[in-house]
């Protein structure tokens, strides 16, 4: 059976950019707590945090997109294809040589794309005024900006554990 597929607006179209970002973050996360592997407990929280804040965005993003009448199906569409996009990058970057350090690397990548996505869906909301959507944004965007430090923070601390001078 076809299923006719509901044309986004660009509002609706970020909305299903960000759920898929929250997708490939948490599939990212768990890939990542992999290469840790029994390493740092505090990295191993981290990480397991915001998987679990990613998963929490998924379910918030998908409650909204039920606002839009119609649009649903086709906003998570748009998330499968935007989190499909990030599973390529995912396993292109974090080959099997790759480590934590090179895991923690790859999380600031995603973390700094999700938030440049919510401050996109933030200013084009400024102008639409959907109140579900300033009210996800305000939940979400500072969380995003926690995971980007949080992720940034944890590749220097490898970094700095890292002796520079061993083979790559």
């Amino acid at each position: 059976m076809d299923v006719t597929v509901a044309e986004l607006r660009k509002l609706e179209s970020k909305l299903g950019e960000v759920m898929g970002l929250a997708t490939a973050a948490r599939a990212a996360t768990e890939r990542v707590q992999v290469l840790l592997g029994d390493g740092d407990s505090g990295l191993a929280a981290t990480l397991k945090k915001m998987n679990q804040e990613a998963s929490e965005t998924e379910t918030r993003c998908l409650d909204v997109a039920a606002n839009f009448e119609g649009k649903k199906s086709s906003i998570q569409e748009q998330a499968r294809s935007t989190s499909q996009k990030g599973a390529e990058m995912l396993k292109s970057y974090l080959d099997p040589n790759a480590d934590a350090l090179d895991g923690f690397e790859f999380l600031t990548i995603i973390e700094a794309a999700e938030v440049g996505h919510w401050n996109v869906l933030k200013v084009m909301n400024d102008r639409a005024g959907d109140e579900a959507i300033t009210e996800l944004v305000t939940w979400a965007l500072p969380i995003q900006e926690r995971h980007y430090s949080d992720a940034s923070e944890s590749a220097k601390q490898l970094a700095a554990d890292t002796d520079p001078a061993q083979p790559a």
